[in-house]
């Protein structure tokens, strides 16, 4: 279905833009608006496969659980990385957390959407306000582990943190 919305879209707009220059003077209306016409058909179509796919139930719960472990990873080797802060100079924790996050923050990022279909837009967005937080403050400890900024890594790691808790107590509420 995906594949036939591809070519929908694609004969659509092609072919509205050959009418629209077959004539130097006039633009063949009925055909172009029929071309047009066939390319939002496309993308009407496009949009339902993906929303009929983002929202199967099977494919929610999968995602969920994704969500759930990439969260507890991260809440985990963050309360681990806190725990260590000391022992690590400044200039390394750009590499632990390349190691130790990545992965979770980029698997939580790819399956976000299914908190919408399973606990709401609202929750969704509480989870992902704190989430987005904690995700900013990570990044902001790599790029002062980078720049060799001693106490900014520290303060921004503790505030990560508390983001992240705050993240997997409000997931862990919705899914009770």
């Amino acid at each position: 279905m995906k594949a036939v919305a591809i070519v929908l879209i694609t004969a659509g707009f092609v072919l509205g833009a050959l009418f629209a220059v077959l004539s130097v003077e006039t633009v063949a209306w009925l055909p172009y608006l029929f071309a047009v016409g066939l390319g939002f058909s496309g993308i009407f179509m496009l949009k339902r496969t993906h929303h009929a796919g983002a929202s199967d139930e099977h494919h929610v719960e999968g995602n969920i659980s994704t969500l759930e472990t990439a969260l507890e990873s991260i809440c985990r080797n963050l309360d681990e990385l806190v725990g260590r802060r000391r022992d690590i100079p400044p200039h390394e924790f750009r590499f632990e957390i390349d190691r130790h996050f990545r992965d979770d923050l980029f698997a939580f990022a790819e399956a976000r959407e299914s908190m919408q279909h399973a606990f709401g837009l609202q929750a969704y967005a509480d989870i992902m306000s704190t989430f987005a937080a904690g995700e900013r403050y990570i990044n902001r400890v790599w790029t002062a582990s980078a720049d060799g900024y001693v106490d900014e890594v520290m303060a921004y790691l503790e505030k990560a943190q508390r983001q992240f808790a705050e993240a997997r107590e409000a997931f862990a509420a919705q899914r009770r």
